[in-house]
């Protein structure tokens, strides 16, 4: 008797266990699929770099592909010690706690009631956090002091991308908790880097050959760039879903769909505008089109996708020409543009397309959905906000950094090129 007892004790306590959220089972389907995205997102790390290298002058190509890597480090480390903390535990509405510094408790077994190891949730997450800052090398190319540019990654790394992560994606955080919408870095990512970069490049100045007619190194190196940025991209998005799922699948065509129109459009634009169309002038609208579909990926259907792509080609391609030659600003390789700008554009069409039809968790749909308002203004307050609050924390973070050693490099150094000039290497 006393065994059929302890028995049914046992069996009742199973049950409860298997029943609790917080001990979710790994599901190895949803775990395999997150880690070919984190993956997939690593490689853009060196696909962002061969496309940035491949658009800059020769003598400074080294130099391009060590700042696009250097992050790997800088933010890797900093993130396993305290970013991933700052930006996914509980903390308050504007910054995480300390709670899981150092990866205390984030393990191989699933936290809540997710399907994945909590510990490649952060390894996935990390992969973006450190892409964030390469992204604003492009603005700067050519110019900027190396050990200068490894203060600012990581000043902005904790003080810019780490908060903002939080308001959008924490649980606590005050933007996710209004409502605004991100499937996977819209804000976070390409707002953020997109509007710190314009302003990196306003304060340090015109590059020498500003206004020239300027002859990329390589053009192969770029549309390597483009196509290793293009196929990492579906890790970005669709790995977002967090499971591997028809949702996942949504993403990643979405994905597809915005880069390939934005890319045709553009092409079009520099046709008529230039009278040629160009291959570096195609690259760039993939990379725009990639762009303005990423906080929407998992939220728009596939005909809201090209209208995304449209949007992006347009504006961006106006605003890349208006910022060099009317604001007068040295943003080399129009991060601004193809980040900041297709970032609001596909932030701000989010709140106009989005639908719980494609995704449940969509609670108001966007403006022309049904939804009314509510999100589309949620979503405006949350570009604003962030935009805003990167422009002028990577003001103040470039007057600290110039404070302790200068930012730029002398005209010497400049016209000899940061390849040997910072590296004492040069390309063959």
């Amino acid at each position: 008797m006393l065994k059929n007892k302890r028995n049914l004790l046992m069996i009742l306590l199973s049950s409860l266990i298997m029943a609790s959220p917080a001990c979710a089972a790994v599901d190895t389907g949803d775990t395999a699929w997150l880690m070919t995205s984190t993956m997939l997102v690593l490689m853009m790390i060196p696909g962002l770099a061969f496309f940035y290298a491949g658009l800059v002058a020769r003598k400074n190509v080294v130099s391009t592909l060590y700042q696009n890597i250097i992050p790997l480090g800088v933010v890797g480390v900093l993130w396993v010690l305290v970013g991933f903390s700052l930006a996914f535990s509980g903390g308050n509405a504007f910054i995480g706690d300390l709670n899981l510094m150092m990866f205390s408790g984030v393990t191989g077994e699933p936290d809540g009631t997710a399907t994945i190891p909590y510990i490649l949730f952060a390894m996935f997450q990390m992969m973006f956090a450190i892409i964030t800052p390469a992204l604003m090398s492009g603005a700067v190319a050519g110019r900027i002091k190396f050990s200068a540019w490894i203060l600012i990654v990581a000043l902005w790394s904790l003080s810019v991308y780490v908060p903002v992560a939080h308001w959008v994606w924490g649980s606590t955080g005050w933007l996710f908790n209004m409502g605004a919408l991100d499937f996977a870095g819209g804000y976070v990512v390409h707002i953020t880097a997109g509007f710190s970069a314009l302003v990196l490049a306003a304060l340090i100045g015109h590059g020498e050959n500003f206004g020239k007619a300027h002859k990329p190194y390589n053009i192969g190196m770029v549309l390597l760039g483009t196509g290793l940025l293009f196929c990492g991209w579906f890790g970005f998005n669709a790995g977002s879903a967090l499971t591997s799922s028809g949702l996942a699948s949504v993403a990643l065509a979405n994905t597809f769909i915005a880069a390939v129109v934005t890319m045709l459009v553009w092409t079009y634009i520099d046709a008529v505008t230039d009278g040629k169309p160009t291959l570096v002038g195609a690259c760039v609208g993939i990379v725009a089109g990639l762009v303005v579909i990423t906080p929407a990926a998992g939220y728009v259907t596939a005909g809201s996708a090209v209208l995304f792509g449209i949007s992006s080609a347009i504006i961006c391609n106006l605003t890349a020409r208006f910022v060099k030659n009317k604001l007068k600003i040295d943003d080399t390789l129009d991060v601004f543009a193809c980040h900041g700008i297709s970032g609001v554009v596909g932030s701000v069409l989010t709140g106009v397309f989005a639908t719980n039809s494609v995704n449940p968790a969509v609670t108001n749909n966007g403006l022309l959905m049904g939804g009314g308002t509510d999100l589309f203004f949620t979503n405006i307050t949350a570009t604003v906000s962030v935009a805003l609050y990167a422009a002028i924390a990577t003001f103040i973070i470039f007057k600290i950094v110039n404070a302790i050693c200068p930012v730029r490099v002398s005209a010497e150094d400049e016209k000899k090129g940061l390849d040997i000039s910072q590296h004492n290497e040069e390309i063959s």
